[in-house]
């Protein structure tokens, strides 16, 4: 690199096609009741402050978290929790389905009391791009027209609708919604393919997992992976996880305990050796001023630039150590101007 070239910071440099737009921590994790949700923002602190940045989503539940009876005291609630978050806390919340009576509430007391604070709202059961108009038009009205809009692919017609719906500009992320999903076949898929090991074999099951993803990385946004409910078996997170990011696309996974959340990360890491050799090809490129270089007898340039970028920023969002070249292309003084 020349004494009189620009820098350019690799985030600028290489992610202006569709692929890897969105960057969001790789794990999300939802909880509905208050001391959970209590629990969940203090954990995200915790691991903050461990790691240096925040590394987990946590959502706050409407949809299972309110009383029947009891949603616009639920919502309150999460707006309140929301509101008080540490600073630097990525919080988010679930509300009730566009169809159901408690949605229009539900959006104007949360994003109309907190969405200052939010980081997106994730929105249930979205059949189709209507629905997606629906719940902008209440971010709208609740004074919140600038949080992205998290969806839930439950069935097999939004299935279908998934390429659609991805490509909409407020939709940050989709995530596939496996319960649900089963339920809608009528018992044509057994009750196995709702299980960790059962959903990756499936035929169904397997083509809706690849069309989320696949409409997801057409248009540049995250796609999210289901949980695991079988939450006291390490062995079938660490599986499940590890098949959907390396096998069926997805860059996120939800957790729904807090002993789910660090296999996540782990599970969604790149390897070391991987992160050694991203940070030594950024690195010559960097000073290769972006031109063809050779690294170990292969040759490299911006296509495969924008991969190797990716493994670093994926390292970082899962909080694994990087090598001291690469470091300063995370911290707040090397980061892109926005």
């Amino acid at each position: 690199m020349s004494d009189t070239s620009t820098f350019v910071h690799p985030a600028q440099a290489l992610l202006g096609s569709q692929a890897g737009a969105t960057q969001l921590p790789v794990c999300d994790h939802y909880s509905g009741v208050e001391a959970r949700m209590r629990k969940s923002l203090a954990l995200q602190a915790e691991l903050t402050a461990e790691y240096g940045h925040c590394v987990f989503d946590v959502t706050l539940d409407c949809e299972d978290g309110a009383p029947v009876g009891q949603e616009r005291e639920h919502a309150a609630l999460v707006a309140a929790l929301a509101r008080d978050a540490a600073p630097g806390a990525r919080v988010a919340a679930r509300v009730h389905t566009v169809d159901h009576p408690a949605f229009a509430q539900d959006m104007a007391v949360i994003a109309g009391e907190a969405g200052h604070r939010l980081c997106h709202i994730m929105v249930p059961k979205v059949e189709s791009v209507d629905d997606v108009l629906r719940a902008e038009r209440a971010l709208q009205a609740a004074g919140a027209g600038h949080l992205p809009l998290h969806v839930l692919i439950e069935s097999p017609a939004a299935v279908h609708r998934a390429f659609d719906i991805a490509a909409h500009p407020r939709v940050q992320s989709l995530s596939f919604g496996l319960m649900d999903f089963v339920s809608a076949h009528g018992g044509a898929i057994p009750a196995a393919g709702m299980s960790a090991a059962g959903q990756f074999e499936h035929p169904l099951v397997v083509r809706a997992k690849l069309e989320i993803a696949a409409a997801c990385h057409a248009h540049g946004k995250v796609p999210s992976h289901c949980v695991v409910t079988e939450f006291g078996d390490a062995a079938a997170l660490e599986a499940s996880a590890r098949r959907a990011a390396h096998e069926f696309g997805f860059t996120r996974m939800w957790s729904i305990h807090p002993g789910q959340i660090r296999p996540i990360l782990a599970a969604f890491a790149p390897g070391h050796d991987d992160i050694v050799l991203a940070a030594r090809i950024i690195s010559a490129a960097v000073h290769a001023d972006w031109a063809p270089v050779s690294v170990e007898g292969v040759l490299h340039d911006r296509a495969s630039y924008r991969y190797f970028w990716q493994v670093l920023a994926r390292a970082h969002q899962t909080g694994r150590a990087l090598p001291e070249t690469a470091q300063a292309w995370f911290t707040s003084a090397g980061l892109p101007a926005v």
